[in-house]
């Protein structure tokens, strides 16, 4: 069989309410999570053995993490279907930054269940994937559906939103890393929040949407921000960005993002925001 590629896009969390520490050691969550369609690549072939090979940008700071999501997932997969570990050479091209706040590792692994289903034949249908992609990570199976959804419980319980329109936006990353772990401690070490779903905006065109989410907040972005000052310097300039509507960070960082009533409106402020800050990350895209 011929090879097989897709996108693996970047998640973002338009906004993300956290609630304290509980004794499982997770902490509640709400969010309202989209797609971009910006993301890695990956392309699988079948092979003699399991391989991975990683190239772009970002592929430096994936050295030496050895048995990675994509690989656990494969692995996994061959598993679940009664084959043992899968022949198959997996090229991984990374385009997003790591440590981001974008889902890379999730949608790394989500994308590379259903190329590596596809590419062995295998009957297995999204939801089974799905339940795979859960043994992997708490967001594995919103990053395997990559759909709008609602997230509570630890991002596991989902609720798919098919009113929610395309949103344009910019994607930025200052250039720095922000560790999950550590700014969850921080979080805990400060005032917390409320994993508290809200109810839906009024209407579900473009502008009630930004206007509803700009009630929102995200709970992690205070703690990030007192880590890694250059995310606080990145929420700083790209709010004042022309045409932009909303700024806020992703996940637990370090990437921030700016809604725009256009696509146009976020290319022309990307291409601006480029030419001041020509070492950050920097992509216009639509969240769906």
């Amino acid at each position: 069989m011929a090879a097989v590629s897709g996108l693996a896009p970047a998640k973002v969390n338009l906004f993300l309410h956290v609630g304290p520490l509980e004794a499982d050691g997770y902490h509640p969550l709400a969010s309202l999570v989209v797609f971009a369609d910006v993301g890695d690549r990956l392309t699988v072939e079948r092979a003699e053995r399991l391989s991975l090979a990683v190239t772009g940008p970002f592929a430096g700071a994936l050295d030496g993490e050895g048995d990675n999501l994509v690989l656990r997932a494969v692995r996994a997969l061959g598993a679940a279907a009664g084959i043992g570990e899968p022949g198959l050479r997996i090229t991984l091209d990374k385009q997003l930054p790591v440590a981001a706040g974008l889902g890379g590792g999730s949608s790394d692994a989500g994308a590379a269940l259903k190329l590596a289903r596809d590419a062995l034949g295998l009957p297995l249908d999204d939801g089974a994937l799905a339940e795979i992609a859960a043994g992997i990570g708490a967001d594995g199976p919103m990053c395997l559906h990559a759909r709008a959804a609602w997230a509570e419980g630890r991002g596991d319980v989902l609720t798919f939103e098919d009113g929610l329109p395309p949103l344009p936006a910019l994607l930025v990353n200052p250039g720095v890393s922000s560790s999950t772990g550590a700014v969850y401690r921080a979080f805990d070490d400060g005032a917390t929040g409320a994993a508290n779903r809200p109810g839906p905006p009024s209407a579900w065109d473009l502008s009630s949407v930004i206007d509803w989410l700009a009630a929102q907040r995200n709970d992690l972005q205070a703690p990030a921000v007192s880590l890694a000052p250059a995310i606080g310097e990145a929420l700083a300039v790209t709010a004042d960005l022309p045409g932009a509507r909303l700024t806020r960070m992703s996940g637990s960082g370090a990437t921030v993002f700016a809604l725009f009533d256009t696509a146009a409106a976020a290319g022309a402020a990307g291409e601006a925001l480029s030419a001041r800050h020509p070492d950050w990350w920097v992509r216009p895209t639509v969240l769906r």
